[in-house]
């Protein structure tokens, strides 16, 4: 098989991972009334597995760090896999937290895994090309694998999601075992050496920017279906292809966001995007009954939303170019902390205040990170090549 095609394989395994995270959003309400608990205590299960796989991720990669790299994914996913028999063949709420928090230690370290063992295989001079391949399949199960899930749990149950995910999960460690060749060992940057990063103020203000955007963002998007559901008036036979095209357009906009800020630079790819943003998760909780005029908001918001991704990140790798591979992977580590966030703050506000009340506290989250954008970008920053072209290319 040649390098190309295993590079496939690993995207194959982290629409896997990014699937079994994901996919909550999209059962929200069938696992609330499975398992007989509010929307809030299902939204934690975004929070708790967010968290696991923000903090523990980079320590068990540390640990780890002297493994052969074709066996850790093999361990790694041999982990995440138990965490999903576990969702599939445990009853209640209690064991589905222990069984997130499992898949949470195990597809942390298969992200990072795939990431290094795709910029190791790749031929010379599509590196950058084959990172963002491999992340394309974490996008993909926003666009797939949450809308796949949704159908799967109307016909055979929610259960039978983590179930069929366990079982390619099986598949892609065999495939692997013989696909992927052995990796020779680097020295991992230490960790303290990666939070020193965290004492300079710009890099601070950098991160804040996407742990608001992406808050803000999850506030709403955890709680989603139901309030597709109950708010704006959806069938649940609608949803599955409403969540599609929601998908679909995330991954325009991401194109979108690459090519804007080639052609008209950060800073306005970053305050247009999340203006947008800011609009349409306000007009969703206006236009609440119309179903073509809320398709075509979920369509807008979703394009102005994930345009914001490739072009923070390429803005992060400009802020301190020579530690920007650093930077980037304190940035994965925000991103789950502004998920897991959002996905907490929400449920308190859908419990305690109301499901209408998501929308204007994300909107409240994105013009944050509006004000830190412009507080950022007041000083010029340097730039780097060959870092900004693989997040560029996401």
């Amino acid at each position: 098989m040649s390098n190309t095609g295993k590079i496939y394989i690993l995207a194959i395994v982290s629409f896997l991972v990014g699937t079994s995270q994901y996919i909550i959003s999209g059962i929200l309400d069938n696992i609330s009334e499975s398992l007989g608990i509010t929307l809030a205590a299902a939204g934690q299960l975004i929070t708790i597995f967010s968290l696991v796989y923000a903090i523990f991720t980079p320590v068990l990669m540390a640990i780890t760090s002297r493994m052969d790299k074709r066996k850790l994914m093999i361990y790694s996913l041999g982990l995440f896999v138990i965490g999903n028999i576990l969702a599939f063949i445990l009853p209640g709420y209690g064991f589905f937290i222990v069984s997130r928090i499992i898949m949470a230690f195990g597809a942390g370290m298969v992200v990072v895994t795939a990431l290094t063992i795709a910029e190791k295989i790749a031929p010379k001079g599509k590196k950058a090309s084959a990172i963002a391949t491999v992340i394309m399949g974490l996008t993909a199960s926003l666009i797939i694998g949450v809308p796949l899930g949704r159908m799967t749990s109307e016909v055979l149950g929610w259960k039978a999601v983590f179930g069929g995910i366990a079982l390619l999960g099986l598949v892609a460690m065999v495939i692997i075992s013989l696909t992927i060749p052995k990796i020779q060992v680097e020295k991992l940057t230490p960790l303290n050496q990666q939070l020193a990063l965290l004492k300079k103020p710009k890099v601070v203000l950098g991160l804040a920017i996407t742990f608001f955007w992406l808050g803000g963002y999850s506030i709403v998007y955890t709680y989603l279906s139901p309030y597709l559901l109950n708010i704006s008036g959806v069938s649940d036979k609608l949803l599955s292809g409403v969540l599609l095209i929601f998908g679909i357009a995330s991954l325009v906009g991401s194109k979108f966001g690459g090519f804007s800020t080639d052609r008209w630079g950060v800073r306005f790819t970053l305050i247009g995007g999340m203006m947008l943003h800011i609009t349409m998760l306000v007009l969703l909780s206006i236009v609440a009954h119309s179903y073509v005029g809320v398709l075509v908001i979920l369509i807008l918001w979703s394009f102005a939303a994930w345009s914001t991704g490739p072009t923070q990140q390429y803005h992060l790798a400009t802020i301190e170019p020579e530690s920007s591979s650093l930077l980037l992977g304190l940035n994965q580590s925000m991103m789950q902390l502004a998920m897991a966030a959002g996905a907490g703050i929400g449920g308190i506000f859908v419990e305690r205040v109301s499901l209408t009340s998501i929308t204007w506290l994300g909107a409240l989250g994105v013009t944050i990170a509006i004000g830190l954008t412009i507080l950022t970008s007041r000083s010029p920053s340097k730039k780097t090549s060959v870092d900004c072209n693989v997040v560029k290319s996401q």
